[in-house]
């Protein structure tokens, strides 16, 4: 097993900085979906976000890919990493509570693996990440429900679209390592934003009609704040963080966002949970503590080499 890098204080700080800023994403989203459509509301966040990190890109004057495969790369990254799944729980959570809709996207690393697993030669699905997976996917079952998969309602399907978006984010991961490698962050999350923006806005034009600013101002600053600060803004972040923490590290955002859209949720829009959904999430983060493997390698130390009692 690879060794975990040590979080310094910076690097903790930074991570829980972008729990926080993603965990509000929700609760930003689902005021927005108040007066705009799915399809208008991820409209708005790709093209905004889009538009700063073309600014940050040419701030730093960095290099913009010239190669049609690169940018075949980033439409289709735009497709499965922001259009799909930020459509998919957009929908959602017209129908779900914002809290439930992050402890489902939490599910994203569990999908994440697998998919690996299945595209990837390097990434190896040992017995560690398969116990991992299979609980993580258990605590999904409880969070969702086991009487929903019985009972087949729009809420039901609103959490199964939610689900179905983490599964597109697992896919774009893949893509990412085969179609974006080498590129600057910064460059390959602008191209990124710029094919889900290609995709995006002319979608929503034709459904939902002209995209206007005439909003009203709870509207407006949601739409500033998942757009410019939990997008553009975070995925600048997200790679300071993979910088200074490790991938492995990074993982522990995941376990952040929950527990600050639950606790906003219920602050706000007085959402209030099914217990199942607390004990999904139980779940869950602990298949991805496993799937982490810190916990197991503190374990295994503990037993082969026990600490002498001081007496």
């Amino acid at each position: 097993m690879i060794p975990q890098k040590t979080l310094s204080g910076r690097a903790w700080a930074e991570l829980l900085l972008l729990g926080l800023i993603w965990g509000a994403s929700f609760l930003s989203i689902r005021i927005a979906l108040d007066e705009i459509s799915p399809l208008t509301s991820i409209a708005h966040r790709t093209f905004w976000a889009m538009c700063v990190l073309w600014i940050v890109v040419a701030a730093m004057r960095l290099p913009v890919p010239r190669a049609p495969r690169v940018w075949v790369g980033f439409l289709g990254m735009g497709l499965l990493n922001n259009a799909i799944p930020f459509g998919l729980m957009a929908w959602g959570q017209l129908h779900i509570e914002t809290g439930l809709t992050s402890i489902l996207n939490a599910a994203t690393a569990i999908f994440g693996v697998v998919v690996a697993a299945v595209f990837l030669a390097d990434e190896r699905f040992t017995m560690r990440k398969g116990f991992g997976v299979c609980l993580g996917f258990f605590g999904v079952a409880v969070a969702i429900g086991l009487e929903n998969f019985r009972n087949f309602d729009v809420r039901s399907l609103a959490q199964l679209a939610v689900i179905a978006g983490t599964v597109s984010y697992a896919f774009a991961g893949v893509w990412a390592r085969t179609f974006l490698g080498g590129l600057p962050p910064q460059v390959a999350a602008a191209g990124m934003l710029t094919g889900s923006s290609l995709i995006t806005v002319p979608l929503a034009w034709i459904v939902d009609g002209p995209i206007t600013l005439s909003l009203q101002t709870d509207t407006l600053l949601a739409i500033g704040y998942f757009s410019i600060v939990a997008t553009a803004g975070a995925y600048l972040l997200y790679y300071r963080v993979l910088a200074m923490a490790g991938a492995g590290n990074l993982m522990l955002v995941t376990l952040v966002i929950p527990p600050v859209a639950i606790v906003l949720g219920a602050a706000v829009r007085s959402e209030t949970l099914n217990p199942n959904a607390f004990a999904g999430f139980a779940l869950l983060a602990l298949g991805l503590a496993i799937l982490d493997g810190r916990i197991l390698t503190l374990l295994r130390r503990r037993h082969v080499d026990p600490q002498t009692p001081q007496g």
